[in-house]
Order: C-alpha cells, then sequence, then structure tokens
C-alpha cells in the first residue's frame, strides 16, 4: 500500500490532515520512580517492582501492601513498560495516608542502584514453558554482583541498561539492552553488547555462550575501562563501541556483521 497511501486513507477517515512529523528525542530508558506532581495537581507515585512480581515474602509483603493500599486508593493503577506499578490520581487530601501505607509495606524504597533500576528480565523457570535458562529468579542475583564491581568504580548511581531473558523470544527486550543474556541451556547464556540506552539501536553478539564466572569476567574490567575513559555523558552502550569492544549494529541487517567482538576482543571466528 505504501506510507503516503496509508497517510492519506487515515486522513480520509479522520476528516482532517495530519500534521507534518516533528523531530524528537528520547531522554530516558527507566521510570521516573517516586513522587511526581501532574499538571492536573494530582499526585503520582511510581514504585520499584523489580521484574514485575508482586508477591509476598519475608521483609516485603508487596501483595498484602498493595491490596491494603487499593482499599483506601481513589485513584488507579498504572503499569509501566518497564514492569513497574504507578499509584496514580492522588490527591492532595490523601497524599499523607498513601505515604503512610507506601512505607508501612516498604513500597516506598526507591533507592537502588542505577543498574538495577534499569534492569528487567522475562518470568523464564518455572512460569514459562519455552525457557531454556533462568530469568527473573537470577537477574537480580546477577545484579547484585555486577552492582559491587558498579560500586567499586563510582557508579553505583550510573544507569546501565541489563536485561535478561530465558530464550530468543526477547519478553524483556534484550535485543535493544546495553548489556544482555539470552538463555541457551541453564546456567548458559548468549551475551550481547552495545545496544543503544534509549532503545534506538540493537545490539549485537558478543559471546555465544557464558556462564557467571565468565560475565563477571568480562564485565570487571569493562565496566572500570568505562568509569576511567567514558566521555561526558556516554552511556555504556555508546562507550563499548567507541572503545573497540563491538562493533555497531546501525540497521537490522548488521546484527551478524563483527558478531563475537572486534580486534583484540574478537573470540569468535
Amino acid at each position: 500500500m505504501g506510507l503516503e497511501a496509508f497517510k492519506a486513507e487515515v486522513e480520509r477517515r479522520l476528516g482532517w490532515s495530519l500534521a507534518p512529523a516533528r523531530p524528537f528525542t528520547f531522554t530516558s530508558n527507566i521510570d521516573t520512580f517516586g513522587w511526581t506532581k501532574g499538571h492536573d495537581g494530582l499526585h503520582n507515585f511510581t514504585m520499584f517492582i523489580e521484574n514485575g512480581r508482586v508477591e509476598d515474602e519475608p521483609g516485603k509483603e508487596f501483595k498484602t501492601g498493595l491490596r491494603e493500599i487499593a482499599q483506601h486508593h481513589k485513584g488507579k493503577f498504572r503499569l509501566t513498560a518497564n514492569q513497574h506499578l504507578i499509584l496514580a490520581d492522588v490527591a492532595e487530601a490523601d497524599l499523607p495516608l498513601m505515604k503512610e501505607l507506601l512505607a508501612k509495606h516498604k513500597l516506598d524504597n526507591v533507592a537502588f542502584s542505577g543498574l538495577r533500576l534499569s534492569s528487567s528480565a522475562c518470568v523464564a523457570f518455572p512460569t514459562c514453558g519455552l525457557a531454556m535458562a533462568e530469568s527473573e529468579r537470577y537477574l537480580p542475583v546477577l545484579v547484585s554482583k555486577v552492582e559491587q564491581i558498579c560500586e567499586e568504580n563510582g557508579l553505583r548511581h550510573d544507569s546501565i541498561v541489563m536485561r535478561m531473558t530465558g530464550c530468543p523470544n526477547g519478553c524483556a527486550r534484550p535485543w535493544v539492552a546495553e548489556i544482555a543474556f539470552v538463555g541457551k541451556a541453564p546456567g548458559s547464556y548468549l551475551m550481547l553488547l552495545g545496544g543503544g540506552y534509549y532503545g534506538q539501536r540493537l545490539n549485537k553478539i558478543y559471546r555465544e555462550s557464558v556462564t557467571e564466572p565468565e560475565i563477571l569476567e568480562i564485565l570487571g574490567p569493562m565496566i572500570k575501562r568505562y568509569a576511567l575513559e567514558r566521555h561526558d555523558g556516554e552511556r555504556f552502550g555508546d562507550f563499548v563501541i567507541r572503545a573497540g569492544y563491538i562493533s555497531a549494529t546501525k540497521s537490522g541487517k548488521e546484527f551478524y556483521d563483527g558478531l563475537g567482538g572486534e580486534g583484540e576482543h574478537r573470540v569468535i571466528a
């Protein structure tokens, strides 16, 4: 049909013409956690729900907490594309009670590392029959270990997008993450680097199969170099390309070009 013909048909059905396309830029790839106030004067709180899992466990009774909040909340709950939850449309008069309930159930805690706030995983084992490796249950463990590397290099608050899935279907959008792991077998993952921080660029295969010790061995020196050599405002996904670890995937056709690293970092023939 073609874009112009499609646009013309849409405009015909609308009864008016669409305005010319305007340039835009993405300024973030993570949710705005904590309290914000809308133009309507209502308050909204974005809470961190790791990998979207609402459940009760020792020290984190999120399911019980959300149930109690729902019994008093007069506004809405909204899901985010990053698997988190927004307590939306809170009136000024209801703000003290909502803050009290959030604190009571520890749902007000958003003081996590930039890496953890930027991470996401699919469900994988034991729920998904397509999974070939752990994802939701394992990524928080891996994040804790990579977090330590980040903190040792002064990067605790720096946002690095890390994602993991249990299979290639990519339900956590690993193919556009700065660091990604796609399950191949229990404990074994495809490792990808170089995705655009804002989701604007595909990443590329860096290692065909890695285990946790190999992941940490690879990321340790890489993150240290990033901390020491990055340009102002340079994102991790851009740095690994500039530093020569991996080549950029500028279009889908280039996904397999230069896979396995570049130069001294290349290991796949």
